[in-house]
């Protein structure tokens, strides 16, 4: 991606660091509103959920077409057509006057968030050569995923108890339309390194398999491990997904994932990674939103902001501290001191009771959690995205984009199924999850070994 003036580079991040910011900020910014919606549209409980699925399920789901897609049709092209359909989908729930228009709509914004979501990441490694600056990019890129999942809360609460439902879904228009009007300006199309063909088979297969796994585990975690919709979307996730991988190797010219890639260890064991940190925290936001209404008996907005030191803290350490600590210390180190900080972090809350209050309750854990992940996320990514070539650099990044949102999927779905009502069982479950992560860290290349493709 060219751009027209040194300062465009800049834009470049703040227009990834934005849609990040905006795409995990609608994941949970409609949860205070549901009951509203379900009143005012006529939405029955049982439904109510495909609110949230809607976006969740064609947002993982089609993530690895919208990576391969910025590698093939060009990032500025691709990155546009993502804000354009988001706000268009937003505008169209905002206005929506009946159940099946809002649940469309949300699919709808799960569709751009699936094309734009992994295209950031592209232009971020594609504009920033590999170095402290891609290293303070992907930082600042990853912090706001942090401060995405803490305004959902805090926005929501504020939106439905002074304005209306609708405001969580037409906040993004003004958003999307300035930034359209601003990627336009600022940037200039691609230079395309390959051909303009697309592996639709392949894109069919990825996408219906990873839905199917989604929704098999959404379901799992919903109406139990033994549900016939959880054992029937699981067998047709592996049939899918078996299918993909034999396209992909035998069939496919422009296959969406080259296989090879896999065999790179940067790229496999830090997608593997990237699992199971968003498997831990990404779910995170959704338990410590019950924990502070249901132990605490905050309100929704009081509860939305009680959860702004785990962003603030999150941003401060993962802009600041750690692209400083990764120029003097391994990758590895971070994922391992990491993931072990915010271990301790959530066996802490664990311990919540009534009595014990904010500060040592919910404040004194956010410390550790938000420092842990602080730490852990960017080095994670940076060694996986390192294994790539500027012609792959979409498919990798739709890769990792996917690995953890399917990580946060399942971790959430497991989590609830374990937790119940018993939310400690949730947080001690978390915080063995990250152990076994510090220990898998061992086993992550060193930045200084992670292979290009050529």
């Amino acid at each position: 991606m060219s751009v027209k003036t040194g300062g465009a580079v800049r834009f470049v991040l703040f227009a990834a660091c934005a849609a990040q910011f905006m795409l995990v900020l609608d994941v949970s910014v409609v949860t205070v509103a549901l009951p509203t919606m379900g009143r005012d549209l006529g939405i029955g409980d049982q439904a109510l959920q495909w609110i949230i699925n809607a976006y969740v399920l064609v947002f993982a789901g089609l993530l690895l077409l919208g990576g391969r897609l910025a590698d093939l049709f060009g990032r500025r092209r691709i990155f546009l057509s993502g804000l354009v359909l988001f706000t268009a989908a937003s505008l169209f729930g905002g206005l929506a006057t009946a159940g099946w228009a809002l649940i469309a709509a949300r699919a709808g914004q799960g569709f751009g968030a699936a094309v734009l979501a992994p295209t950031t990441l592209t232009m971020i490694t594609t504009t920033f050569p590999e170095g402290s600056g891609r290293t303070r990019a992907i930082a600042a890129w990853t912090a706001m995923g942090f401060a995405g999942g803490a305004a959902g809360g805090v926005l929501s609460g504020v939106l439905t108890e002074y304005l209306t439902w609708r405001s969580t879904l037409l906040i993004n228009v003004p958003i999307g339309v300035v930034a359209i009007a601003l990627v336009v300006r600022q940037l200039e199309g691609d230079e395309l390194t390959v051909r303009r063909s697309l592996d639709v088979p392949g894109a069919v297969l990825a996408t219906g398999g990873l839905t199917a796994l989604t929704y098999a585990v959404s379901q799992g975690g919903a109406y139990g491990w033994t549900a016939p919709s959880f054992y029937w979307g699981l067998i047709a996730a592996v049939v899918l997904l078996a299918l993909f991988v034999l396209v992909e190797h035998r069939y496919a010219a422009t296959p969406l994932i080259p296989l090879r890639l896999l065999r790179i260890p940067a790229i496999a064991r830090g997608n593997v990674a990237s699992v199971l940190a968003g498997a831990c925290m990404v779910p995170m936001w959704y338990f410590l939103t019950l924990t502070v209404q249901h132990t605490l008996h905050y309100s929704p907005l009081q509860a939305g902001l009680a959860l702004l030191p785990h962003a603030l803290v999150s941003i401060v350490v993962g802009v600041r501290v750690t692209p400083w600590l990764m120029s003097r210390v391994d990758g590895r180190t971070l994922v391992v001191f990491g993931a072990s900080l915010a271990a301790a972090g959530f066996w802490w809350q664990s311990l919540l009771t009534p009595d014990m209050g904010y500060v040592l309750g919910i404040l004194g854990p956010a410390l550790l959690i938000s420092s842990g992940g602080g730490l852990l996320n960017t080095p994670i990514t940076t060694i996986a995205a390192s294994g790539a070539g500027p012609a792959e650099a979409g498919a990798v990044s739709g890769l990792l984009t996917t690995a953890r949102q399917s990580g946060a999927a399942i971790g959430l779905a497991v989590l609830v199924s374990i937790s119940g009502t018993h939310l400690d069982r949730a947080w001690l479950a978390t915080a063995i999850t990250l152990l076994f992560l510090a220990v898998f860290a061992f086993f992550l290349p060193a930045q200084r070994d992670s292979a290009r493709v050529s």
